[in-house]
C-alpha cells in the first residue's frame, strides 16, 4: 500500500503499470526507430527521425497507460479475471486513437499524418507489440501471484476475524495480504523470529488495544516490520473508513477535511472549466436525448427534484426524465432492477448515464461539484440518518455528479447499501484532493462504459 498525494494505493499494480509502461516504450521506440523512414519527412535526418520515433513512443506508450487506468486494467479484481480483462484490453486498443490525437499535439507529432503512412504501417505492428507486453506481464504477474510472491504476511494481535473484513473479493484469498496467525501473548513478538518467518506487518485488532505491548511492538517496528492498528489497516486495505469504529470527533483530525481557500478556489476553477468543455461536447447528445424523450412518452424534457447539498442545504436537481410522471404517486422510492416505471427511452438514458448530464447545469451553478458524495433526496437522508451514525457528515463537501463510492460500490438500495456507500463517501471528506478527483474522474470512464451500478 503506497500513499500518493495523501491517498493509498496497492503498490503492485503501480509496479505493474510501471513494468508495463517501460516495456511497451522500449518495444514501440524499437519498432518505430526501424521503419523511420516512414516517419520522416524527405528533409530531415535519420538522427531526427529516431529523435520523432522516441517522442512518439512516449505519447502512445502514455496513451495506453491512461486509457488502461481509466478502463480499470490496473485494478485487482480485472487482474483476477480472465474474461474481463479481455474485454477490457479489447476497449483499450479500440479507444487509444482519440486518444493520441488528444495528446499529440503536446508532442508536435501529426498523428494522421503517420497514419497515412503506407511504408511504416506503425499502427498493427504497434497494436500487437502492446497486446504482447501485457501478455507477457500479465502472464508473468499470475504466476508471481500464485507462488505468493506479492502476499504480505500478516500476524495479528487479537482477533483475526474482524481484520478480514467482508469484502468480495476477499484479498487475503487473492494472493496479496495473508493472515500468516494470530497471537494474544506479547512474548511471540520477537523481531528475529518474526522476519524469520518473513512477517510483513502487525495488526493490533481493536480489543487488543488494552494490554498493547508498547515496548515490543517498538522492537519489531525498528527491524523494519510495520505496525498497524485496525482501523488503519482496514482503511489502507479497502480505501474506505470503518465506520464503526469511527470516533464522533473524526472531522476535527481528519488530513484533508478542511481545504484552504486556494484549494477550494482550484477545485471551483477545474469544476467550471471541464464542465463548461463537457457542456460544449455532449450538447448535440442532450437535444438527441431531449427528442426521443419528447417522442417516448408524455411529460417533460427535464426533472428537477430536491436535493440535499452542501452542509444540508437543499438545491433542485435536473436530470433527463426516465420515469413516467406518475412514478412517485406512492410516495419516494429507490429504483429497482427493471424498474416498470422507467420508459423505454429512460432505460437506456440511466444505462448509458446520459440522464446526468443536466447536472452540469448545477455544477455551473454551484450548487454541486463534479467529484463528490451523490446527492440525496430529504426524504432518504432523513431516513438513513436516524438508521446510520455520522450519515449527515457526508454533506460536509458538496455533492458531485460522480464520487468515490460511486466508482467502488453499485447502485445502492437499501440502508445496508447505503452503509457502505457511506464508508467511501467519508473516506473521500478526509483524503479529497486534486489526485483523487483525477482518479475518480478516470474510474467513472469504466463505470459508464461497462454500465456498472445503473439501474
Amino acid at each position: 500500500m503506497t500513499k500518493i498525494f495523501g491517498h493509498y494505493m496497492p503498490s503492485e499494480m503501480l509496479m505493474l503499470w510501471l513494468v508495463e509502461a517501460a516495456l511497451s516504450f522500449t518495444l514501440i521506440a524499437a519498432l518505430l526507430a526501424f521503419g523511420a523512414t516512414g516517419l520522416l519527412p524527405a528533409n530531415q535526418s535519420v538522427y531526427g527521425g529516431a529523435v520523432q520515433a522516441v517522442d512518439v513512443a512516449a505519447l502512445i506508450t502514455l496513451a495506453f497507460g491512461l486509457a488502461g487506468s481509466a478502463l480499470g486494467l490496473y485494478r485487482r479484481e480485472t487482474l483476477l479475471y480472465t474474461r474481463q480483462l479481455l474485454v477490457n484490453i479489447g476497449i483499450v486498443a479500440l479507444i487509444v486513437l482519440p486518444a493520441l490525437a488528444m495528446f499529440a499535439p503536446l508532442f508536435h507529432t501529426d498523428l494522421f499524418a503517420l497514419l497515412a503512412s503506407r511504408e511504416a504501417l506503425w499502427l498493427p505492428r504497434i497494436l500487437f507489440a502492446w497486446l504482447l507486453c501485457l501478455a507477457l506481464t500479465r502472464s508473468l504477474f499470475r504466476v508471481a501471484l500464485r507462488h505468493g510472491v506479492f502476499a504480505h504476511h500478516i500476524l495479528v494481535l487479537g482477533d483475526p476475524d474482524n481484520i478480514r473484513g467482508t469484502p468480495a473479493p476477499r484479498l487475503d484469498d487473492a494472493g496479496f495480504f495473508t493472515i500468516a496467525a494470530s497471537v494474544s501473548d506479547p512474548a511471540a513478538l520477537d523481531p528475529d523470529a518474526l522476519r524469520a518467518r518473513k512477517i510483513w506487518g502487525i495488526v493490533i485488532a481493536a480489543a487488543a488495544r488494552a494490554s498493547l505491548p508498547a515496548a515490543a511492538l517498538l522492537r519489531c517496528k525498528s527491524a523494519g516490520i510495520r505496525i498497524f492498528d485496525e482501523v488503519d489497516f482496514r482503511e489502507r486495505r479497502f480505501r474506505r473508513l470503518d465506520l464503526d469504529r469511527l470516533p464522533p470527533d473524526w472531522l476535527v483530525f481528519a488530513e484533508r477535511a478542511f481545504a484552504s481557500r486556494l484549494d477550494q478556489a482550484f477545485k471551483r476553477g477545474f469544476d467550471l472549466l471541464l464542465s463548461v468543455m463537457m457542456l460544449i461536447l455532449v450538447l448535440p447528445l442532450m437535444l438527441l436525448a431531449a427528442l426521443a424523450i419528447r417522442l417516448d412518452s408524455a411529460g417533460p424534457v427535464f426533472y428537477r427534484q430536491e436535493r440535499v447539498g452542501l452542509h444540508g442545504r437543499t438545491f433542485m436537481l435536473l436530470k433527463f426524465r426516465s420515469m413516467r410522471t406518475d412514478a412517485e404517486a406512492a410516495g419516494p422510492t429507490w429504483a429497482a432492477a427493471h424498474d416498470p416505471r422507467i420508459t423505454r427511452v429512460g432505460g437506456f438514458l440511466r444505462r448509458t448515464r446520459i440522464d446526468e448530464l443536466p447536472q452540469l447545469i448545477n455544477v455551473l451553478r454551484g450548487e454541486m461539484s463534479l467529484i463528490g458524495p451523490r446527492p440525496e433526496r430529504p426524504h432518504f437522508v432523513a431516513k438513513l440518518a436516524a438508521a446510520i451514525p455520522r450519515y449527515h457528515d457526508r454533506s460536509f463537501v458538496k455533492p458531485g455528479i460522480t464520487g468515490w463510492a460511486q466508482v467502488n460500490f453499485p447502485y445502492g438500495a437499501s440502508i445496508e447499501d447505503a452503509r457502505m456507500k457511506l464508508a467511501y463517501d467519508l473516506y473521500y471528506v478526509a483524503r479529497r484532493n486534486f489526485f483523487l478527483d483525477l482518479l475518480i474522474l478516470f474510474s467513472t470512464v469504466r463505470v459508464i462504459l461497462f454500465r456498472e451500478g445503473a439501474r
